[in-house]
């Protein structure tokens, strides 16, 4: 696709977030009862929203220009803040993480591929000098330390040398004498040529008749191979071909793409900053003394004396500039009085209503008074003015702008030259600033016979200084690695095992960006719970992998031993979470979390007791703040062995993973067997591979597909085409996730916060929004 076309992608979602917007003004505002329309509202709001994310989200990785990628990337941070605000909605509304909408995606006559969440490419392509800068600096300290073995260039014996030789040496014989057999060969033939050759063998007519039998049954064979595999297609069991190839337009596409990266990561050093200040700097410089010098008149003459300078923290001269006439000043200046004199008498009625005997809360009542019932509201957003603000500024900016472009312009000088006009007039301020203040004192000096206040200044900011320092020094108590840098902490860490390199694991899950993740619904932990092989540590992996973050391994049998006693567990999670902060975005893993939430944990012994860290968790928890990109994941395939309330207080989101269904499976095992090496032909039925592996997980499908796809096997293949029943044999010594073992994650989660209110809102019939109030009242 060309420039054009991404411009007019984002022109289009700019239209649908506008028409999306409006529709929040008129809907979201009101107060509503019917359960299955608020889940409506909200799902396909959600489904609106995650359309005009995936559109913004193209665009801002396409687009060259860097003022108009800079604006995408404002709504972009506010769609998906929104996104997940309007889950959260859904979460509370229907008390489950699972939502089925088919109906909705059938109304709208979309796929459910628009629920699929894409992961911003701009994560990791913005931070790639510095993860590949961390990846090497990981690696040479697990090198370092013995953890991790370099590839070494393998040493032999003797007796293997001169074996290798004899090899080598016997092969080339082999070669040479299959020449030299070819040679002779080849002029014995030559000789048997020019000799007068008698004819015999079939006549003519037979010859015909071979011909014409091999010929027609090639022929249909090629017609009946043909037939089958157009019937496939017509049946949508395999892809026509050229979407199976990969054709000439996606190389090119593959080259643009690169070319556009290098674009986009060019900064050019536009000297406009300097041609500004150049050309413009003394004018304005003589403007804003000029402006200073009036709002000094215009004060003295309001007031009655000179105004006292606005210190920098302040704002600097800033402060002093007024569009207002001086009789606004002098209204405002009344009104501010009034409003002090009305705080003053609001204060004295309700001191005085204190001092009143409370004659209601005495007297009791047979009946209270029926509440009404407002029904669901939607909660207030962090996101609205963000995506707002960034629409006005498309509005204003870019809807009407000349649509022309340069594939190599990455910046509008027209609009850097208005943005660096107010960096060169931030400049010259406080130049000016520095002189008019000094005027000022003089002015003071000769009119009024003011002195200068400077002395009492001084004290004030030396008290100042003596509160930050003494904050300062509070914080360097509570710093338990004051004199420790965070490369020292990281590779003790790494050294420990603590931090591990994460594997290489793609992800079809979103974790946002720092703006999204201040403002977003807060999630610091994240349980995953399900059968052994659903792929719990592979999704860990796959958030590391996709953000970029780092990989903290705190299960218990990984810090068993290391860091004893009380002190020692403090100190570890202290450096935890010190290097987790300053390497942001981070992700702490604990494997087998129920571990250290079992009632067996707290007989095992002191060093080795993984109960030890969830008595120090929550308090971990509460330390981590929004702006904080830090996520706790534990993992677990016996949630059930765990002591229910401290592992749904630690856990505030719990995920229950599901072994896979029958369209899962179908895309594992083809997924799985070409990853592996396989080549998937009309011999082998995905299908029913698909219907007999039912009750399989994702972990067991792996397992089968590596046994069968063996190095000789994959020799094989061009020759012997892979069978269904090759897969069903080595299935068959799998042991399956049974009904039983389903039934008790289900029973266990039902017994969860979550899964108690969605039981108690089947049970009762709760209307939307029900159940938020009555929480709220229960605080109260």
């Amino acid at each position: 696709m060309s420039q054009a076309a991404y411009n007019k992608m984002w022109e289009d979602a700019q239209k649908d977030l506008d028409i999306q917007l409006q529709k929040e003004r008129e809907e979201f505002l009101q107060p509503e009862n019917d359960h299955e329309k608020v889940f409506k509202m909200l799902t396909t709001s959600y489904i609106k929203y995650m359309q005009i994310f995936r559109s913004l989200e193209m665009a801002h990785d396409q687009l060259m220009h860097q003022q108009k990628r800079a604006v995408i990337r404002q709504v972009l941070d506010g769609v998906m803040g929104r996104i997940l605000e309007i889950k959260k909605e859904m979460v509370e509304l229907e008390n489950s993480e699972f939502h089925y909408v088919d109906n909705i995606l059938v109304d709208l006559k979309l796929l459910p591929e628009v629920l699929e969440v894409p992961i911003p490419r701009y994560f990791i392509k913005e931070r790639m000098e510095v993860l590949q800068q961390r990846e090497k600096m990981l690696d040479q300290i697990l090198l370092n330390a013995g953890l991790q073995i370099q590839e070494p260039v393998k040493t032999m014996t003797t007796e293997e040398a001169a074996r290798l030789i004899q090899v080598a040496e016997r092969a080339r014989q082999g070669r040479c004498r299959a020449a030299l057999m070819k040679k002779l060969y080849l002029e014995d033939k030559r000789q048997n040529q020019t000799e007068p050759q008698v004819e015999t063998g079939p006549s003519p007519d037979d010859a015909a008749t071979c011909i014409q039998k091999v010929w027609r049954g090639y022929n249909q064979r090629q017609k009946t191979q043909k037939m089958r595999e157009e019937e496939m297609i017509f049946l949508g069991m395999t892809l026509p071909p050229h979407l199976m190839a990969t054709s000439n337009s996606q190389m090119h596409a593959r080259q643009v793409n690169t070319l556009q990266s290098e674009v986009q990561e060019r900064h050019e050093e536009v000297p406009i900053k300097d041609k500004l200040r150049e050309m413009e700097g003394l004018h304005m410089k003589e403007t804003l003394q000029d402006q200073i010098g009036q709002c000094f008149i215009e004060s003295r003459h309001i007031v009655g004396r000179f105004p006292d300078y606005p210190t920098e923290k302040a704002g600097g001269s800033k402060a002093l500039f007024t569009d207002k006439t001086p009789e606004e000043i002098l209204a405002e200046l009344a009104e501010k009085k009034m409003m002090e004199l009305q705080k003053k008498a609001q204060k004295g009625k309700n001191e005085a209503r204190k001092e009143k005997p409370k004659e209601k809360a005495s007297q009791k009542t047979g009946s209270k008074p029926p509440v009404e019932e407002e029904g669901w509201k939607m909660a207030p957003s962090n996101f609205l003015s963000i995506m707002e603000e960034g629409n006005r500024q498309y509005k204003v900016f870019w809807q009407n702008r000349e649509k022309g472009w340069d594939f190599h312009q990455d910046h509008d000088p027209e609009l850097i030259k208005a943005e660096k006009r107010e960096e060169v007039e931030e400049e010259i301020r406080v130049q000016v600033d520095e002189l008019m203040q000094q005027k000022l004192m003089n002015l003071k000096l000769i009119v009024d016979g003011e002195k200068s206040h400077k002395q009492k200044k001084g004290k004030k900011s030396e008290k100042e200084k003596k509160t930050t320092t003494k904050k300062k020094i509070n914080e360097m108590e509570e710093d338990l690695t004051p004199d420790r840098t965070i490369d020292s902490l990281y590779e003790e860490l790494v050294e420990n095992g603590l931090v591990i390199k994460a594997q290489t694991v793609n992800l079809s899950d979103y974790v946002g960006s720092q703006i999204v993740h201040e403002k977003a619904p807060l999630v610091k932990a994240l349980l995953l719970a399900g059968p052994a092989g659903v792929g719990k540590k592979m999704l860990v992996h796959a958030i590391c992998t996709e953000t970029g973050a780092n990989l903290f391994n705190l299960s218990a049998s990984n810090i068993a031993g290391k860091y004893p006693g009380k002190t020692g567990l403090q100190m570890m999670l202290h450096m935890v979470l010190k290097v987790a902060r300053q390497l942001q975005p981070s992700v702490l893993w604990i494997g087998e979390t129920e571990k250290v939430f079992s009632k067996g944990a707290r007989m095992a012994e002191e060093e080795a007791n993984p109960g030890r860290l969830a008595k120090i968790l929550p308090k971990f928890l509460k330390v981590l703040k929004a702006q904080d990109r830090v996520l706790l994941v534990g993992t677990t395939d016996r949630p059930f062995d765990a002591n229910l309330k401290p592992f749904c207080d630690t856990y505030k989101k719990i995920i229950l993973i599901p072994r896979p269904d029958y369209s899962s499976r179908f895309v594992l095992w083809k997924h799985i067997i070409l990853q592996n090496g396989g080549t998937i032909t009309n011999l082998l039925d995905i299908s029913s591979l698909a219907k007999v592996s039912d009750g399989f997980t994702q972990g067991h499908i792996v397992q089968v597909v590596q046994a069968v796809l063996s190095e000789l096997r994959l020799l094989q293949m061009t020759r012997k085409p892979l069978r269904t029943e090759e897969f069903v044999t080595s299935l068959a010594t799998q042991d399956p996730v049974y009904k039983e073992e389903e039934e008790t994650f289900k029973a266990w989660y039902d017994k969860t916060p979550l899964g108690k209110a969605r039981i108690r809102a089947l049970a009762g019939g709760k209307k939307p929004g029900e159940g938020k109030t009555s929480a709220k009242k229960g605080k109260k």
